[in-house]
This record gives C-alpha cells, sequence and structure tokens, in this order.
C-alpha cells in the first residue's frame, strides 16, 4: 500500500467537500477510500439506459456521504457488489 500511496495525497470522503472549496484538486493525485453503505435497487433513465445510485461514506462521519451514478458497462460490471464493500 505504501507503494502505491507514493506521491499521491490521501483525502477522506467526508472531506471532499471541505477540500474542494479551498484546493484545487485537479492538479493534485489525491485518492480516496469508501464503504457502499446504501444501494438503490438498479434503475432505468429516460433513454432506457439501466444504471445503479450507491450511497458510499467513509465511516467517519455518517452524515457525509458521496452518490456514485454507475452506467454502461462499469453498472453491467459491479451492479451486483455487495453493500459494505470498500
Amino acid at each position: 500500500m505504501d507503494r502505491k500511496m507514493a506521491n499521491r495525497k490521501l483525502i477522506r470522503l467526508s472531506q471532499i467537500k471541505s477540500k474542494i472549496a479551498v484546493e484545487n484538486l485537479e492538479e493534485t493525485d489525491w485518492v480516496t477510500f469508501g464503504v457502499i453503505v446504501r444501494k438503490v435497487t438498479p434503475q432505468s433513465s429516460n433513454n432506457g439506459r439501466t444504471f445503479s445510485i450507491w450511497r458510499l461514506n467513509d465511516l467517519r462521519d455518517l452524515n457525509q456521504y458521496v452518490s456514485l451514478f454507475l452506467f454502461g458497462d462499469v453498472h453491467k460490471e459491479h451492479w451486483k457488489t455487495d453493500q459494505g464493500t470498500v
């Protein structure tokens, strides 16, 4: 893990919003980790494409979360991923 994280900045999922407000993250090599704390049953968009919505959290602040929308091949490959997966 140390090798993979070399020269990268860890930003907690619960801190992303505040970091974006004060830093230009587009110029930084950063990573975050999240746990799937909620999954919505796959939905169909207006154009008929199926997608999934995951709610991700870092388990530090359960009131802060990121909603991740999965479309196309990503949805097809990962929609069965279990809640609780990191």
